[in-house]
């Protein structure tokens, strides 16, 4: 998951998007508006999480124009305006939720992933295929019942192939929606998280690799050579 934090405030923006990589989740951050419609215009993201009164376009401003674009990503207003008006205003702006400063980084991170829940797909609250479990909620993962500690970059390869259920998903797709603004795209850091990931989750292998195209939750198949990890 990835998600967009527009905050001017440089420490709290550093807080949130550590606190968010801590718990599996990619975030890339905006100091100012212009930066914001930047990035959206550039990046899919889960979830925006907006401070209203940041430089250039305002938060508002950046709403207005996620909903104007007709995008899908859920707005998380996150604001000291903690009036019953101004979380009035945010809601009319087109905010899908309302989180007023100070706040506790647990629930913003309930509220993130709440929020990214509701997409035209409706992805589950746990995601479940051929015997793996994966809750993004406790960021846990099993596999026929069995409890798999994982890394929080293979928990977000991860949570992104399971809610393909079972479609394809590309090198160029995984960078995108599990790593942040900063990450190379020429990097084989995708090759090597699903090398790994496939060794924590055991035998027969549950990660398919489609030649040319991608990677996929398959039906489970013996270990294979290395080369298996190319896509």
């Amino acid at each position: 998951m990835r998600v967009l934090i527009v905050e001017d405030e440089p420490d709290l923006a550093a807080a949130v998007r550590d606190g968010l990589r801590l718990e599996a989740i990619a975030a890339d951050v905006a100091l100012d508006g212009h930066k914001a419609l930047e990035l959206l215009a550039v990046n899919t993201y889960a979830v925006a999480v907006l401070d209203r009164d940041v430089p250039g376009p305002s938060g508002d401003d950046v709403a207005r124009s996620i909903v104007a674009s007709g995008s899908a990503t859920p707005i998380l207003m996150l604001t000291a305006a903690d009036r019953l008006d101004d979380k009035a205003s945010g809601f009319e702006l087109g905010a899908d939720d309302y989180l007023t400063k100070p706040f506790v980084m647990r629930e913003l991170v309930l509220r993130v992933r709440a929020l990214a829940r509701r997409t035209p797909a409706r992805t589950p609250p746990v995601l479940e295929l051929v015997g793996l479990r994966v809750d993004p909620f406790r960021r846990e993962v099993f596999r026929d019942g069995r409890y798999v500690a994982v890394t929080r970059k293979q928990f977000a390869v991860l949570e992104v192939l399971m809610a393909a259920r079972g479609g394809v998903v590309s090198a160029e797709q995984l960078l995108a929606q599990a790593w942040d603004d900063n990450a190379d795209p020429f990097t084989n850091a995708v090759r090597i998280t699903i090398s790994s990931l496939r060794r924590r989750l055991g035998e027969p292998w549950v990660i398919d690799t489609v030649p040319g195209v991608g990677y996929r939750i398959g039906a489970g198949s013996p270990a294979q050579a290395t080369g298996d990890d190319d896509a």
